[in-house]
This record gives C-alpha cells, sequence and structure tokens, in this order.
C-alpha cells in the first residue's frame, strides 16, 4: 500500500501533463491553412517594412539627398552634416505641378522620379516618360533639358543647339574602364582589347591568346561571366591581368529537356582531385605607349584561389590585388591549391621580377577576411597591413616590407576584424568592421577605428544591433543603418568620432505588425561539448498554443562558408520559414560550429570532415529547446535544406535514422568528389586515397528509416545533378524507399520555385504533421 501511495500522484502528475499538452496532428490541412502560410513569404512581408534605409547621393558642398520613403509616398529630403539638418529639399506638390505643366503629364507629388541635384542643390532633373527635364527650385520653373540649355546658352550670350556625344563603352558591362574614364579593357577573341571612350579607337593589347588560354577570362567552372578580370593602375597607364590556363581541364555536361534532339552544355569544370585545374599566368600591360608592352610576372603559373572566396572574383570584384597609390608596384596574394598557404608578392610592372614579403601557412585554411581581403600594401612607408587567424580569433598585424617581420600587431583580443573598410596611410588609422567583441549577439557587426600601433581602439557605431555603414567622400562623416532580427531598420548620421548627429530615418512596420507578422525569436543553446554557445532563430506559427506539440524542423545551412541565419539584420521574411511554422511546425535555425564569424578553431571544428556538417549541434540544441519547451515534439524531427543544406538535410537522415523522421534535399553536393576543386579541396583537404569517404552521402544510404525527398535541377551548372542521383542510385541498390524530384532544366536556385515549395510544404505536413495537405495548391490564386 505504501508503495501505491508513492506512485500515485506521480501517475496523476503524468497524466495532466498528457491532458495539457497534445500533440498537434490536425487530420487535414486545407487550402486555406496553405494561403495564410503563403501570406508570410517575401512577397507579401517586404513591402509592408516601409523606410530605414537611406542611400545618399553625396553634393560637392559635403551635403547629401535621398529618397525618404513613408506610408503617403517617397520625399525628397537634403542633409546638412555641418549644420546637423534635415529638410525636405523642395516643396512637393509646387514642383510637382510645375512639373506637370512642363511635360503635359501627371505628375504624382509623393512619388516625383528625381534623377540628379546640380552641384549646388539649387536645380533638378527629372525623367518623365520619355522626356528629361530640368527644374530650378529658386523659381519652380521646369524645362526640358535641351530647352534648359538654349536657355543657359542665351543667357551667355551664346546660340543654342544640340551637343555631340562621344562614343565608347559606356554602360557596357563587359568593359572595365580606366580610373580616368579614358579607355575601355574588353576581351575579343582570347585577346585583350582596348577601346578610346571618347573616339571609339581600338587597340589590340595582347595576340597570344587562344582558346583555353585566354587573357583576363572569368571562368571558375561553377560561375562564367564575359567581363574580364583585371585591374588598371590609378594613372591609367597599365593593366595587370592574366592569361586563364585550361588546358587539360576536364569538361563536365549538361543534357537539355525539350521536343527534339537534346541540347548538351559543356564547359571546363575542374573537380576535387582533377590532376589540372584552372592555372594563373599573371602579367602586366603598359597601355602608355603607342605599342602596348605585355610583361609576363617572374614565377610559376597560380593556382585559381583567393583569401575570401571560392574564385578570385569575389563580389564582382577581382581580390587579392592592389597597385601601389604611385603605380610603381603590384601587389597581389598567391594562394595554394589547397588554401593552406598564402604568399604576399610585389611585382615590378618594367620587369616582372618578383619579391616575396610575407608568407604564412595553416593547418586547415588561410582567409584574410569576410568581405573583401584584410591586407594592404603601404609602399610610401614600407609596410604592410595584413590579416591573420593566428591567434585563433580574425586580427591586423603591422609588417616591415622590407625585412617581412611583424612590427606590431594591430589589434588583439577574443573578437574578429571581419572587413577592413578604410586605411588612413595620414593619421595612420585602419577603419573595420568587427563583430564578437561587444555584449549580446556575436554575430552583430560594428564599426571600428584603432591607430596602426595598436592604441585607440574606438567602437564607432555603439548600438547594440547589427550595423551596415558608409562614409561621405570626404570621411568626415558615417551613415549608419542598424537593425536586429527582431527590431526594424533605424538610420542615423554620424561624425567621424562615432557621434550620433540627426536620425535620418526610422523603419515604419505599422502595415507589417497589422499583418500579424511573428518576429523570429532568438535562442541560445549549447553545441555537442556542452559548453560553447550556439545562436539562432526560432519559428511558430502565428495561431501558436503553448498546450499543444508540435513537430520542429531544422532549416540548415551548414557552413563553412555561411550559416543557417544569415544576416542578423532585420528582414520581414527569411525565405519560407515563417510560413512553414504556419503550418503547424516549429522551426529553428542554428549557426552550428563550423560555420563563420566567431573564431577559427569553431570555423574549423570539422574541417576535413565535411559529412558533420554540425548535424550533432544541431541536434543538441533541438534536444536543449524540447527540454526547456514541452510544446516541441522530438518524436517528430525533419529538415531541410538547399545546396550546402540539401548535402546536410540528406546527411542527417541517413546518419541519425533515428532522429530524423523527415528530410526534404535540394540540389545538394552529396559527395565533393563531384563538385568543384576549391569549395571541396579548402574545406576537405586535398583528394588522397579515400578521405573524401566520410563525407559522401551515397555511402551511407543504407541508414535510410524515414522518408526523404530529394530534388535536383537538371541544368545545375554549380552542383552537377550527378550528385544527387548517386544518392538516388544507391538507395535504389539499398531497396530503400524515397522520393526523387528532378526540375528539369533548373539551374541551382529553384528552391524558392512555387512548385518547388509547395513539394516541400506538402511533404511536411504528410510525413511529419500526419495530416494530408491540399491537393496541388496553386500559390498566387485566391482560395475559394
Amino acid at each position: 500500500m505504501r508503495r501505491l501511495f508513492l506512485l500515485l500522484p506521480v501517475l496523476a502528475a503524468t497524466q495532466a501533463a498528457a491532458q495539457q499538452t497534445q500533440v498537434h496532428r490536425p487530420a487535414a490541412v486545407t487550402a486555406e491553412d496553405y494561403a495564410r502560410a503563403e501570406k508570410y513569404l517575401g512577397q507579401s512581408m517586404t513591402p509592408l517594412v516601409v523606410g530605414g534605409a537611406v542611400q545618399p547621393q553625396w553634393l560637392p558642398d559635403g551635403r547629401f539627398w535621398y529618397r525618404s520613403q513613408g506610408t503617403t509616398g517617397t520625399r525628397i529630403v537634403i542633409v546638412d552634416p555641418a549644420k546637423r539638418t534635415r529638410t525636405d529639399a523642395f516643396d512637393h506638390p509646387r514642383l510637382a505641378t510645375a512639373l506637370a505643366q512642363a511635360s503635359g503629364g501627371t505628375v504624382d507629388a509623393a512619388n516625383l522620379p528625381v534623377q540628379a541635384f546640380t552641384d549646388d542643390a539649387t536645380s533638378v532633373a527629372f525623367q518623365v516618360g520619355q522626356g528629361r527635364f530640368s527644374c530650378d527650385l529658386r523659381t519652380y520653373r521646369c524645362l526640358t533639358q535641351q530647352g534648359q540649355a538654349d536657355a543657359q546658352a542665351q543667357a551667355a550670350g551664346g546660340r543654342g543647339g544640340r551637343g555631340g556625344r562621344g562614343g565608347g563603352p559606356a554602360g557596357d558591362p563587359n568593359t572595365v574602364l580606366s580610373h580616368d574614364g579614358k579607355m575601355g579593357a574588353f576581351v575579343r577573341t582570347h585577346n585583350l582589347w582596348m577601346r578610346e571612350v571618347a573616339t571609339g579607337r581600338e587597340t589590340q593589347l595582347t595576340t597570344d591568346g587562344i582558346d583555353e588560354f585566354a587573357y583576363a577570362t572569368n571562368n571558375a567552372g561553377w560561375t562564367r561571366s564575359d567581363r574580364p578580370v583585371l585591374v588598371w593602375s590609378p594613372d591609367s597607364k597599365k593593366i595587370a591581368t592574366f592569361q586563364q590556363d585550361s588546358r587539360g581541364v576536364k569538361l563536365e555536361h549538361l543534357v537539355s529537356t525539350n521536343v527534339g534532339h537534346t541540347r548538351i552544355e559543356s564547359w571546363k569544370y575542374p573537380f576535387a582531385g582533377d590532376s589540372m585545374i584552372f592555372m594563373l599566368h599573371r602579367v602586366i600591360i603598359d597601355v602608355s605607349t603607342p605599342s602596348p608592352r605585355v610583361v609576363k610576372l617572374q614565377m610559376p603559373p597560380d593556382a585559381q584561389r583567393s583569401t575570401i572566396c571560392d574564385h578570385i572574383v569575389c563580389g564582382g570584384q577581382w581580390t587579392d590585388i592592389e597597385w601601389t597609390q604611385d603605380a610603381s608596384k603590384l601587389a597581389f596574394v598567391s594562394s595554394t591549391r589547397n588554401h593552406q598557404r598564402a604568399t604576399l608578392r610585389i611585382a615590378d610592372p618594367a620587369t616582372g621580377a618578383i619579391r616575396d614579403v610575407i608568407d604564412e601557412k595553416v593547418a586547415t585554411f588561410f582567409e584574410s577576411g569576410r568581405t573583401s581581403p584584410g591586407w594592404r600594401v603601404l609602399a610610401e612607408t614600407n609596410e604592410a597591413i595584413w590579416f591573420s587567424q593566428r591567434d585563433d580569433w580574425g586580427h591586423l598585424y603591422l609588417y616591415d616590407l622590407t625585412t617581412g617581420q611583424v612590427k606590431n600587431q594591430i589589434t588583439k583580443g577574443d573578437w574578429n576584424v571581419l572587413t577592413v573598410v578604410n586605411v588612413d596611410r595620414v593619421k595612420r588609422q585602419v577603419t573595420f568592421i568587427g563583430d564578437e567583441r561587444e555584449p549580446g549577439d556575436p554575430y552583430f557587426q560594428y564599426l571600428y577605428r584603432v591607430n596602426f600601433d595598436g592604441t585607440g581602439l574606438k567602437l564607432l557605431t555603439p548600438d547594440s544591433a547589427n550595423h551596415s555603414a558608409s562614409f561621405s567622400p570626404d570621411r568626415k562623416y558615417i551613415i549608419d543603418t542598424y537593425s536586429t532580427p527582431t527590431i526594424p531598420p533605424v538610420s542615423v548620421l554620424r561624425d567621424a568620432e562615432g557621434r550620433k548627429l540627426v536620425e535620418l530615418e526610422r523603419a515604419d512596420i505599422s502595415k507589417l505588425v497589422a499583418a500579424k507578422w511573428q518576429a523570429p525569436i532568438p535562442i541560445t543553446v549549447k553545441a555537442r561539448d556542452g559548453k560553447t554557445d550556439l545562436y539562432g532563430l526560432m519559428y511558430r506559427p502565428s495561431n501558436f498554443d503553448p498546450l499543444k506539440k508540435y513537430p520542429i524542423i531544422n532549416h540548415i545551412y551548414p557552413g563553412p562558408q555561411t550559416g543557417s541565419v544569415g544576416s542578423r539584420s532585420f528582414s520581414a521574411a527569411r525565405g519560407d520559414v515563417q510560413a512553414m511554422a504556419e503550418l503547424g511546425f516549429i522551426v529553428v535555425q542554428i549557426d552550428a560550429m563550423g560555420t563563420p564569424g566567431r573564431s577559427k578553431s569553431f570555423h574549423a571544428a570539422y574541417y576535413g570532415n565535411m559529412g558533420d556538417n554540425g548535424l550533432p549541434d544541431q541536434i543538441a540544441g533541438m534536444r536543449e529547446l524540447a527540454q526547456r519547451h514541452s510544446w516541441i515534439d522530438l518524436d517528430r524531427v525533419g529538415i531541410n535544406g538547399h545546396s550546402g543544406g540539401g548535402f546536410a538535410s540528406t546527411a542527417a537522415i541517413l546518419r541519425y535514422p533515428d532522429f530524423f523522421k523527415v528530410a526534404v534535399s535540394q540540389a545538394g553536393n552529396h559527395d565533393n568528389r563531384n563538385y568543384e576543386d576549391d569549395w571541396g579541396e579548402k574545406w576537405q583537404g586535398l583528394l588522397e586515397g579515400n578521405n573524401y569517404d566520410n563525407q559522401a552521402n551515397q555511402l551511407l544510404a543504407k541508414n535510410l528509416k524515414g522518408k526523404l525527398l530529394i530534388a535536383h535541377g537538371t541544368m545545375d551548372n554549380n552542383v552537377p545533378p550527378s550528385n544527387t542521383l548517386l544518392v538516388a542510385d544507391a538507395l535504389i541498390a539499398a531497396n530503400k524507399d524515397f522520393d526523387l524530384l528532378m526540375m528539369p532544366n533548373r539551374r541551382h536556385g529553384f528552391g524558392s520555385e512555387p512548385y518547388m515549395m509547395r513539394r516541400r510544404w506538402d511533404y511536411f505536413v504528410k510525413h511529419l504533421l500526419g495530416s494530408e495537405p491540399p491537393k496541388e495548391f496553386q500559390f498566387g490564386r485566391p482560395v475559394s
């Protein structure tokens, strides 16, 4: 009796808990449910955020103007930083009336089509229909631009008339202009050419370029462009470029889907482990003489690598190369094929002679920053600034160019320099973006300044948030826009010391809130080691009921070059994660170990074992969340992702089949032996023997227990479709049930396509929620 008495309260408590938290498993999810979820996609939510950001157009006198978006339209605002004033640039209704009279059309005062101001801001140019107009802000008189020119000529005692325009490459995206704007360089038949902007006269700069050994060629295998890769010298007299050697590089092939004979698309695309990859034969071309002179740099060819991204072109710019200010030397970094060694080199443009200055070797992978290289050559003082993670954090070091020795460490501590923004050679100061130094979310980015000698470190954007900052041309002022995943953007004007001068804009999200927008919930959980803090976001349905138990979906991007959450700035919608939550799920994004933005050891946590994918951290994080929240059902766990996330989601259900029950995997690089050389060799290492087996999903096919949908575009020229077909073939051989969706003629980015999104939602609703989805729901169509 005593034992029964002790057990009864426990049994009663268990029954009460079961009654309080009930599994959320509706019999059917309706078209109305899908329509409600659709409203949480970006196309519906993003337009409901009004204002917040500032795109300044600076005037010669130090003022700037910008378009201020409000709930009633757009106003043109002019800011005088010296006077700390922010005012309307003109009387909008009056100017709209004048412009309508001049153009003969209808002009909305709340959306004036401003193009530009004159230097003194006394006149403003507009485009109305096919006509261009100029309005005098002193008289509010508007004329066509030709009429304005005639009036100016008459006032000057001259004759009006049409002026001529010089020909040239203006607006040609495949031409790179010189600094003085007089010349443009472009590629024709594998060689580099130059065109005078004023006259259109062309000059052939090289003559030995041939197919597979062409000049300035922009081909990384996974991405290609006709825009030439080159850098003009500051004096516009020289061009730094290369011959890209793709001789012997193997071809990759794609096959179209169409009526009649298929089209074969073939192009150079090296895989990890290939004996031949893209190599760069660096050259400098002197264009200052009638006969251009090509100088080959005296060095072996470089592997096509950078210290920032997969390709030498990062963010549209050729990285790891810069001219000295007097154009007397060319500085660049050579990186080895495995990214483990980076060498700063100085070239003599006249002779091609090379001098190695700094040489750094690492055991995993070398990077020099996040969005741009963190090194600079200061030839005028015979110094160099160099980025390194040698103390486990990203920091800057001052080097002596002659000796190649460190003079002093510029920044230090358990935090990171991410991007060098500016180097003031006179004041001997570096302005940079950093993270991990301030309290709060370690991924919040801030703007700092520090002296070359390491003293005077100053935080310039102090608000606890993620900051995006830009400088005035004279660098006296900062326009700082900051926000968090839950707090909308605010833009302020600061002086060079970071003092707030004027609040410029504050986003209005009243319409967003009225639409029942759900802010993501920032979360912090422990990693697999039980010690390291991980950060992420959690999403719940707008009709969330804490007495129900919800399945949980892990939306993953495993790294190593980025994480699941992405930017910590405000966003009204992050893909379809909130929309999926609306269907009856808890959705989480966790930045696991192996992703950037933290220490080097954190980033390199699974170097050489990409099959890890941070999955032990994802599991540990979701287990911790379920311990905190009774409404998370760990018996129903799903995972989905695209590209690297597709790789990780398939790995999850195959490596942890008792934890993950459903996976939707899109465009995954399931075996990096079938992916571009640079990516796999940077994070997994060079292919040697069977060292890539630990990341190959197809080798784990026999483990499948749950429901797996794998999808791929048949014309994916980033991740070849063979990656997904390898997994499908292995699953067939293992006699496993799975679902395969090949999207005909799609490239890599089909994940947000309505059909794929609907199939993804259906799959989780049916197999994870245990409900029947509406048949063939169509986005954008009203539900009857």
